[in-house]
């Protein structure tokens, strides 16, 4: 059972095969010497290279601010028949982790995996879409967004 010793001969020939390896070094070399020169962009502009930091401070939007301050950050030991692992990162939690549970649908998080998730302005669960902030609290939510914009009046917005 199995395959013919020679079944990738019959496909691509031995030359073939070696011509694509030789080809595949090159490239690799040449991209190589351009990152090094500092010309990394030049043959793959589409392929993010880490960038190095450059001191200057990320903003986030007033909303993620004031989900966070909502959210409860609690030690995982805390939590009563919690899941094993965070289903943003899929790493199992530890006793000492930092978790955010959501109040609509109680998942759970590690804080971090949840604050990166907000830092590109998601107002929903990662797993099942509910809302981060519960029915009862959004008035209270929307009125701190229009303080903390600086704007006087808000606009009438009909009741649904």
């Amino acid at each position: 059972m199995g395959f013919p010793v020679g079944y990738t001969e019959l496909l691509f020939p031995k030359l073939l095969l070696q011509l694509l390896s030789v080809l595949g070094f090159l490239r690799r070399l040449i991209c190589t010497v351009l990152r090094f020169m500092g010309l990394h962009d030049f043959l793959e502009p589409d392929i993010a290279w880490p960038e190095a930091h450059t001191g200057m401070p990320e903003f986030e939007s007033v909303s993620a601010t004031f989900i966070r301050e909502i959210l409860p950050v609690v030690k995982f030991h805390d939590l009563l028949d919690p899941p094993e692992t965070c289903a943003v990162c899929l790493t199992e939690f530890e006793k000492n982790d930092e978790i955010r549970r959501l109040a609509n649908c109680r998942h759970i998080f590690h804080r971090g995996c949840l604050d990166r998730w907000m830092g590109y302005d998601q107002k929903t669960c990662p797993l099942c879409r509910t809302p981060f902030i519960p029915d009862d609290m959004q008035g209270t939510f929307i009125e701190r967004l229009w303080a903390a914009s600086g704007i006087s009046e808000q606009p009438l917005v009909p009741a649904s």
